[in-house]
């Protein structure tokens, strides 16, 4: 399923949106150009092949601009696009239509680009354990969207932020000194409803981690023969995910070797812009 997002967060975020691009003066090219009683109809289509995110914010867009206009979302979420897949039919005022237009084409082609990407690589280990993740390489103010848009894709959730799970990365280690001892007290400062998780980078830490009682355990750049290896020594103690470089042609590979989870920041912080476009109906 994939989450609604809180209405104010879309509201907040879209306004902000639309005042970057109206600026002080709004839309002078339109309010040029088209008289403020012209109606117009156009449709929203993709032009490409992939899945769809990004609608929620951009129906605000349009909202927020024009409440009278008449739109007609033909598809939401998650649904599956081809060239010329037609998204909204929008009615109305043509000045307010061509206003809104940039903004809710730039949040449909930014989510809907993550989740293209994120049902290629989901695609890529079909028949395996394993689920597809993000991380928090996301763009600033825009994580809740981009993560939305992940799970759009057929990905699965990672944590939020740093305030949601316990992430025991290299640099934590090295400022302890110790694997176990940095788990230890992660334990000790989480309580029952928090998982500890720790980032290790050789199979030799591994032991440590989850003798010390890590809930998850990050192996971070492990070869696939360090993988096969981690799985066989973890035997089911504690969730295992591999992360580190991971491309469409090396996904399936790390998936089959028996890991839960394969956290991938390209998924948001590479993906191309997805092409969708407005034109008169």
């Amino acid at each position: 399923m994939i989450p609604h997002l809180p209405t104010g967060l879309v509201q907040d975020t879209v306004a902000r949106a639309l005042a970057e691009d109206l600026g002080g003066r709004g839309d002078i090219t339109s309010q040029a150009t088209l008289p403020l009683d012209l109606k117009a109809r156009y449709v929203i289509a993709a032009r490409d092949s992939g899945v769809l995110a990004g609608c929620a914010p951009a129906r605000e867009a349009f909202a927020q601009i024009d409440p009278s206009l008449a739109i007609n979302w033909t598809l939401d979420d998650g649904a599956d696009l081809t060239p010329g897949s037609p998204v909204a039919l929008i009615e109305g005022s043509a000045r307010s239509i061509l206003t809104a237009e940039r903004t809710a084409l730039n949040f449909l082609g930014r989510m809907s680009g993550i989740a293209s990407l994120t049902a290629r690589y989901v695609d890529a280990i079909a028949g395996t354990k394993a689920v597809i993740a993000h991380t928090r390489k996301t763009t600033p103010t825009l994580r809740a969207f981009e993560l939305q848009a992940v799970r759009a894709g057929g990905g699965a959730s990672h944590r939020f932020g740093l305030d949601d799970a316990i992430l025991i990365k290299d640099n934590h280690i090295a400022a302890v000194g110790d694997v176990s001892e940095t788990v230890k007290r992660a334990k000790a400062f989480a309580g029952h409803m928090t998982r500890v998780a720790v980032e290790v980078d050789h199979l030799s830490q591994l032991e440590d981690a989850l003798t010390a009682g890590a809930d998850s355990v990050l192996l971070d750049n492990f070869s696939l023969e360090d993988l096969r290896a981690a799985v066989a020594q973890t035997a089911g103690r504690a969730i295992l995910e591999a992360s580190g470089g991971v491309t469409l042609d090396t996904v399936g590979a790390i998936a089959q070797t028996g890991v839960d989870v394969i956290s991938i920041g390209a998924l948001t912080h590479s993906a191309a812009n997805f092409d969708l476009g407005m034109d008169a109906a």
